[in-house]
């Protein structure tokens, strides 16, 4: 299943979106495919329009998508839409789903099996947010395409 557009994908200069969104049914394969999902999502920005993302991105991405869609099918009934997009130089994981309830951060437990998904996306995400929607609430969190310390032309800073 591919993603359906929210309009076209595009190249806008001013705002450098690039974008795809898709309604995911709370089927058990429905987090494997999210993940795949991003991972075409990033294949296809970095063939089509020539921004360079990095293993690290494509890795991270990858489970930040897993951890909310798997928290969405969890804990909120009815289906999950995930929104992907490129803005500047990060990628920006955005899901949506029907319990308004926010998520809250538990203090790190070496022992809890299980529970760990919001310090997970905290660590490795460079931004993260959580807002009540009308219906609902959408999480937000941002990846930098590439490795902390290198470029966009994938070269370090002198």
């Amino acid at each position: 299943m591919e993603p359906a557009p929210v309009g076209e994908d595009s190249w806008v200069p001013d705002d450098e979106v690039i974008q795809a969104t898709v309604a995911l049914e709370g089927d058990g394969g429905c987090i494997a495919r999210a993940r795949h999902l991003a991972a075409g999502f990033l294949t296809r920005v970095e063939a089509e329009h020539g921004l360079p993302v990095s293993q690290r991105a494509m890795d991270l991405t990858q489970l930040v998508v897993s951890e909310l869609v798997t928290n969405a099918r969890n804990y909120a009934p009815g289906p999950v839409l995930l929104d992907l997009r490129i803005i500047g130089d990060t990628v920006e994981v955005v899901v949506w789903d029907g319990d308004p309830v926010l998520p809250v951060a538990r203090a790190a437990d070496a022992g809890r099996v299980g529970r760990h998904g919001l310090e997970i996306l905290k660590a490795v995400a460079q931004g993260f947010e959580a807002q009540r929607e009308p219906v609902g609430k959408r999480i937000t969190a941002r990846i930098a395409l590439m490795d902390p310390g290198r470029t966009l032309a994938g070269c370090r800073p002198l």
